[in-house]
């Protein structure tokens, strides 16, 4: 095989131990999945005993500035002690027209790694190729060129929006390149990686297109060298909900809801989540009148649904809830209704929230679709309907309707117990393994990566 660009180790055998961990992500308070799920691997690398964590994300006023759905700054829950949010400012003035911020937060990223130097490996996980990937290789490769021993990993997450927004929209519009360098920055991190089965297929898609006009091979190694990580989650915030049955009575209080009383939406609100489907489905179901819809969150096509529902009293908006809020909303719901549906703008590759209300129990089942990578995030352990289809999305309303409590009760359990394989520590740890097993820095001195309670036994 060709160069792969990877970073090849010099001079001395580098530390075996990975003690230090950066993530480069939209995080929080941007309403998304993987902003959640950038938290969820620090706080696993804390509970490990990494000695340095860091995520690395964009300065507050820039996110208020963008279209990006936020949660309110007093919603967001801290984050450990331990654990370092750096939100680095820009470099250059107005005559630098873009890529400031990638300037900034690359150097950013050079500066921690020579802080960690001589403190053990460092693990630099990126989630989200475009331009999250740009910076890590842009700030490994500087650093790696000055320093005899880097003693650095990357991990590559290709999420959702890396393929069906920005690959998918360059090819579309005939520009290979753009294309190509895209999936060979995901070939050149140590260890790539996509949410689901669903996103790596379409990766390899992605690849045979760029394959079939500019005669190169990324299809084949796309096959061979990307895993599936699924994204982390927190699984004991809601599996102990059990036990907070106070506390799920006084966040319903605050709403007027009433428990197993409500259907409900908890997600960004975009026009691929299917929102403008459920409000069609419940004003024809037998449920409407009976218990209320509530949509949780906020996002481009808010305005457009509230204009909808037209004051409709059996529909309620939440664009207020926040990390503590979200678990028991998601407990004392009557159903957890997600039904997304594929749109050239955006495909589910995953379905985090779905996982998490898995998780968070209660006798509400998930209605959901099969659209992209959902299956893998329910196991089927749902009510399943059509993607884009109203009438069969009210018949599963009118089917909820009609279902016991002993059989929502035995589809929750198997529920909760299928989405127990994405906690978090489990997630970071198979990273982790697969690093020590050799997807690490080509070169003669590859070596093992041990967890930081292995080195210390060692």
């Amino acid at each position: 095989m060709a160069d792969s660009g990877k970073i090849a180790w010099r001079g001395a055998r580098p530390d075996e131990s990975i003690r230090n961990l950066i993530i480069v992500v939209r995080a929080d308070p941007i309403i998304c999945g993987h902003s959640t799920e950038a938290r969820n691997l620090a706080e696993a690398a804390r509970a490990l005993g990494f000695e340095n964590i860091h995520i690395v994300s964009y300065p507050l006023d820039v996110l208020e500035a963008s279209p990006l759905p936020l949660k309110p700054l007093d919603s967001v829950l801290p984050y450990s002690e331990g654990i370092a949010v750096d939100r680095p400012g820009t470099v250059g003035d107005y005559k630098v027209l873009d890529c400031r911020l990638l300037y900034g937060i690359s150097g950013h990223l050079v500066d921690l790694l020579y802080q960690f130097q001589g403190r053990g490996r460092t693990a630099l996980m990126d989630l989200y190729l475009v331009p999250h990937g740009q910076m890590v290789l842009s700030a490994v490769h500087s650093f790696a060129g000055t320093t005899q021993n880097p003693n650095v990993s990357t991990i590559a997450e290709a999420v959702g929006s890396d393929i069906t927004n920005v690959v998918s929209n360059a090819l579309k519009d005939g520009k290979f390149g753009a294309a190509q360098i895209v999936l060979s920055n995901y070939l050149r991190h140590d260890l790539p990686v996509a949410v689901s089965e669903y996103t790596k297929q379409l990766i390899i898609e992605s690849g045979e297109e760029v394959d079939a006009v500019l005669k190169t091979n990324f299809a084949q190694r796309l096959r061979e060298e990307v895993g599936i990580s699924y994204p982390a989650i927190d699984t004991s915030t809601y599996t102990t909900i059990d036990h907070r049955q106070d506390d799920v009575r006084a966040a319903l209080a605050k709403r007027g809801l009433h428990q197993d009383n409500y259907l409900l939406f908890l997600s960004r609100v975009v026009k691929a989540k299917g929102v403008d489907d459920l409000i069609d489905a419940y004003w024809a179901s037998n449920l409407y009148g009976q218990q209320p819809l509530v949509i949780c969150g906020t996002g481009i096509a808010l305005p457009e649904l509230k204009e909808k529902a037209a004051g409709d009293p059996h529909i309620l908006f939440f664009d207020d809830v926040g990390d503590e809020e979200k678990g028991l909303l998601m407990h004392g719901c009557s159903a957890y209704v997600f039904p997304s549906k594929p749109r050239p703008e955006f495909t589910e590759t995953f379905g985090i929230a779905v996982a998490e209300k898995m998780l968070a129990g209660g006798l509400g089942p998930v209605i959901t679709t099969r659209t992209g990578g959902i299956p893998e995030a329910t196991g089927g352990h749902c009510l399943e309907h059509a993607a884009g289809h109203v009438t069969d999305l009210r018949d599963r309303l009118n089917q909820l309707d009609r279902m016991s409590n002993e059989e929502k009760a035995e589809l929750a359990g198997r529920a909760r117990e299928f989405a127990m394989r994405f906690d978090r520590a489990h997630v970071l740890g198979s990273l982790l393994e697969r690093l020590r097993q050799g997807a690490v820095p080509q070169a003669a001195q590859r070596s093992a990566v041990t967890l930081p309670e292995q080195a210390e036994a060692g």
